[in-house]
């Protein structure tokens, strides 16, 4: 009999009351279910991101180096140590170039960093330090839209004559929804008003923005781009999302990257989006973040039942089998999964569990691997890091910080878990080691076995023998 290689993922959910008296019952798995290949086959090489364990941070919330009450670059690099120490080789670093909103999304300077976060020479020094760790960066872009302070739009919004006018897109009477006043005409803002939509199909826009990515990528030393609301770049008619030519954009737009700088990654956020519009962007986007299984998996962990993440794993397996997307539990626009779970720090572990041995690249939101909690309006899903149990400042700063922690930090904090083995911060720190011993974890085929018990999942991830 040929021998294989395999890592079996058999998750008990245990918080959600199976009957003591009812053991789960697994279904023999027969030998011709499990593709073997030869040991003479080499493995191909893969992207650097395909191994990545990634951690998304707020720059503002992260941690303090300055005593201001606001997150910083230099905070950042001061806890790359701790990044490190928990598995992380690449970073995801949201909005950081200067904006007139706490979140950053609405930009008015492509060139520049926030002053708030600090200056060029504090990003340089993150990404030397962190590169000497062996850790990626990677930034957001945000070029679906501008801030309406943005030096373009001021332009733009003078007078139609301006060379900026068409580089945003206007119509002379208001289309409803979505179309706000400017002066002359309407200009079109899918988000809010204060961030108009740039205009794609004028080449001088598509040239800028490739002049902004070789500037982040060349001069600056980015490792590449989460591209923000990337599915709304181009609108078609009714159409207002994927279209035709957004994914054409793409197209080109990742041929250029690549010219420019052959190992740069290119991620996009295309909301809601499962296998299907993953490999619909399969040209364009090195990767697309899958909201699917995402949704999947903690809808499952929180009901106790796999009837959730069967469902969603096999809708994924249809129509991406080749596990080449970003995976996560919960980001910046949702509530946090332990809000969402409840405070319930099994589940907790059991959606890590999911996480790190599901198929694709594990996004890690900043706080998660200790349990942070944090629900709608956003302001409290981007809460400062709990690095201690100190109510008034978490740890994350010297002074006031400039929103109040969430209250759960004298018993949800880096300092009280890093002393407890059986910890959730410790529970990440196990797998994400795994992952990276196994490279079945990391690009393996999936294989979902058959149970009786609706609170038992198990799958095989295969690689090789």
């Amino acid at each position: 009999m040929k021998k294989y290689f395999a890592i079996i993922v058999l998750l008990l959910f245990l918080t959600s009351c199976i009957p003591a008296a009812t053991p789960a019952s697994v279904a023999p798995i027969p030998q011709t279910a499990i593709p073997v290949q030869s040991t003479n086959t080499p493995q191909p090489t893969q992207p650097w991101w395909r191994e990545a364990v990634f951690y998304e941070i707020f720059v503002r919330s992260f941690y303090d180096s300055n005593g201001d009450g606001i997150g910083d670059l230099n905070g950042v690099t001061q806890r790359l140590d701790y990044l490190q120490s928990l598995g992380v080789t690449a970073i995801w670093l949201m909005p950081i170039q200067p904006s007139p909103s706490y979140h950053g999304y609405d930009v008015v300077d492509y060139y520049a960093v926030n002053p708030e976060y600090g200056t060029m020479d504090d990003l340089s020094n993150l990404l030397q330090e962190a590169h000497s760790r062996d850790i990626r960066v990677i930034m957001d872009l945000v070029i679906n839209h501008t801030s309406s302070q943005h030096p373009w739009f001021v332009a733009a919004n003078s007078n139609a004559g301006s060379p900026y006018h068409n580089w945003y897109v206007w119509s002379d009477a208001s289309g409803g929804n979505k179309w706000y006043q400017g002066n002359p005409g309407y200009y079109y803002a899918y988000f809010w008003e204060g961030m108009p939509d740039l205009n794609f199909t004028n080449p001088a826009v598509t040239e800028e923005v490739e002049n902004i990515s070789r500037f982040w990528l060349h001069e600056v030393g980015m490792d590449g781009f989460r591209i923000d609301a990337a599915k709304h770049l181009i609108e078609k008619g009714a159409v207002l999302e994927n279209t035709a030519e957004t994914r054409d954009w793409f197209t080109a737009y990742l041929q250029f990257t690549k010219t420019l700088a052959p190992q740069a990654y290119v991620v996009g956020e295309v909301a809601g989006a499962g296998g299907l519009l993953a490999e619909s962007y399969s040209d364009g986007l090195d990767q697309v973040f899958n909201f699917e299984l995402a949704n999947a998996i903690v809808n499952s962990v929180a009901g106790g039942a796999k009837s959730s993440v069967e469902s969603g794993y096999k809708f994924v397996l249809k129509e991406k089998p080749d596990g080449n997307y970003a995976t996560f539990l919960t980001n910046h626009d949702q509530n946090r999964v332990n809000s969402v779970l409840k405070e319930n720090d099994d589940k907790a572990r059991v959606a890590a569990v999911m996480l790190f041995t599901a198929p694709g690249t594990p996004f890690i939101y900043y706080g998660e691997e200790i349990g942070m909690l944090g629900a709608k309006p956003d302001e409290d899903i981007l809460l400062p890091m709990q690095w201690t149990d100190n109510p008034a400042n978490a740890g994350f700063t010297t002074a006031t910080p400039w929103r109040a922690p969430h209250p759960s930090t004298i018993n949800r904090n880096v300092q009280t878990q890093q002393k407890d083995p059986a910890s959730l911060l410790n529970h990440y720190r196990v797998l994400s080691s795994l992952r990276r011993e196994y490279k079945s974890l990391q690009t393996g085929s999936v294989h979902l076995l058959q149970t009786a018990n609706p609170y038992v999942f198990a799958m095989l991830r295969v690689l090789g023998e």
